[in-house]
């Protein structure tokens, strides 16, 4: 009998030990999960609240909230039935404030996204989606087109497509040459931000001659190098739209595998994860994802690096929380960027490009001030 109680104690206190050790962690993961629906929560909300502005107020005027919403419903219902016959307030806002709003929800998620998986597979909170070079060799190919006067035989009566068509392959073509250096030189996350810089100043190199070569051009130029929705129509809205959404849903897929990258290259490919090819398949998504967003568009900086630095130290490393976190709330900083862009100065517009990198700069700094030493990535 005493035996029998002794070793009842003995459970008992094993069992409170190990209830003691175990809570700490399941608390810490009950209170990311939390963290993260108030993140997506707050960020739809104020993705909402963006959106309703956006088809409201403009630099062509402001239209009553309730005024605007009855008249972007009843536009849309008459684009269902095939009625062209809209009144003004209609056209205005189908036309001209709902494909740029539809366009700036697909590029902050999209290079939202871009960034968290360049992050995650270079293994570096630092970086952002132009870390390869797709921007610098994306922005030289569209300079060149530019410049020379370039036209692509089946797209030479829409010369709306030029640009982004080069841009894509452009920064397709910049990424393959800083895989080939990379991989060439040992394939460390390293290797990777070494060769992107160096592909990146020399396709810049290149593009500063071809700016010089087309000062004609040179507005354009310039609104496309610091990046704008001005020229955003229905014809590109949803060549945006789609494939930055698909590609972004499709990479979510894979956050249980870059949770076991992050673990380390050795120990992701004792678990079963073929990493050379994993890197390699998701390096070319993302520089694709990269490269469809600055088409249309052009060169939007700081989206890719804030955002999911800002996700990761909210919620730790679980792809699964960072990457729809930063999805939502890329979407949401980039509608509030082109609202400011559209309104700060009206009539005159200024570049998206200019409105979040001053927006990021700050934001970026005060986190590394103040939650640097505490980075959970």
């Amino acid at each position: 009998m005493v035996k029998e109680g002794m070793f009842s104690q003995i459970r008992k206190g094993y069992r409170g030990m190990k209830e003691d050790l175990e809570e700490p962690e399941v608390s810490e993961i009950g209170s990311k999960k939390k963290r993260f629906r108030l993140i997506v929560l707050f960020g739809l909300l104020m993705s909402v609240v963006a959106f309703l502005i956006s088809i409201s107020v403009s630099s062509g005027g402001v239209i009553p909230v309730s005024e605007a919403v009855g008249a972007l419903f009843s536009s849309i219902g008459k684009a269902i039935e095939g009625d062209t016959n809209l009144d003004m307030i209609e056209l205005y806002i189908y036309n001209a404030r709902l494909p740029r709003t539809i366009a700036s929800i697909a590029v902050g998620a999209g290079l939202a996204i871009a960034g968290c998986m360049y992050q995650a597979i270079i293994r570096n909170p630092l970086v952002d989606p132009y870390i390869t070079g797709v921007s610098s060799g994306a922005g030289c190919l569209a300079m060149a087109a530019t410049a020379i006067g370039f036209s692509i035989p089946f797209l030479a009566d829409n010369t709306l497509y030029v640009i982004p068509v080069v841009a894509i392959v452009g920064g397709i073509v910049a990424f393959m040459i800083t895989m080939t250096v990379a991989e060439g030189s040992g394939g460390s996350s390293v290797n990777y931000i070494l060769a992107g810089t160096i592909v990146g100043f020399a396709f810049s190199s290149v593009q500063t001659i071809f700016m010089s070569m087309g000062k004609d051009n040179l507005t354009d130029v310039m609104w496309w190098l610091y990046g704008s929705f001005a020229n955003i129509t229905w014809e590109n809205a949803w060549i945006v739209f789609i494939p930055v959404i698909g590609i972004s849903i499709v990479a979510m897929v894979w956050a249980r595998e870059f949770n076991l990258y992050s673990m380390g290259e050795d120990q992701a490919a004792q678990l079963g994860l073929n990493v050379k090819r994993f890197k390699r398949l998701t390096m070319i998504v993302a520089s694709v994802l990269t490269s469809l967003c600055v088409a249309f568009v052009g060169i939007i900086g700081f989206v890719g690096l804030v955002v999911p630095h800002a996700c990761r130290m909210a919620l730790g490393s679980d792809h699964r929380l960072i990457m729809p976190a930063s999805i939502v709330i890329g979407a949401m900083l980039m509608l509030f960027a082109d609202l400011v862009a559209r309104t700060a100065m009206s009539p005159a517009e200024l570049p998206v490009g200019a409105i979040t990198a001053m927006i990021g700069t700050p934001v970026f700094a005060y986190m590394l001030m103040k939650r640097g030493r505490n980075y959970d990535g």
